[in-house]
């Protein structure tokens, strides 16, 4: 009778293991070759170009980041200064007329004291002409 033709364990696993092998052996070859190595150095080159150029991205970025944040602030400050200014002119108008007023309130209570005085005169003035 002829043997079986399927393989038992132990020859399937010896199979996997020569191939793990081979395998192994191909990549060892392929990465000692000179034309490997060149390549890997380019990939290498266009790799370190791209982190240099992520990076000036980034720098450029963080630089219009600071001077916008500058131009912010600077914008603030000037719109700070100008509302300053604008309530100071405000506080100042708004004394203005407390004075005007406060000084048309003693002119009128001064006009009415005069009107008082003036009738009372007049009222002593009639009594005398009167006779007593």
């Amino acid at each position: 009778m002829a043997k079986s033709a399927v393989p038992n364990l132990a020859d399937r696993l010896r199979a996997s293991r020569e191939a793990k092998q081979a395998l192994l052996q191909r990549a060892q070859a392929a990465a000692a070759r000179p034309e490997a190595a060149k390549r890997r150095e380019a990939r290498q080159a266009v790799a370190a170009a791209r982190n240099l150029r992520i990076a000036a991205r980034k720098a450029e970025e963080e630089a219009r980041k600071e001077r916008e944040a500058a131009e912010r602030a600077a914008a603030e400050a000037e719109a700070a200064a100008m509302r300053a200014v604008a309530l100071q002119a405000e506080q100042e108008t708004r004394a203005a007329q407390e004075a005007e007023r406060a000084r048309r309130e003693a002119a009128e209570q001064a006009a009415a004291r005069e009107a008082i005085l003036a009738a009372r005169r007049l009222g002593r003035k009639a009594k005398k002409r009167r006779g007593k």
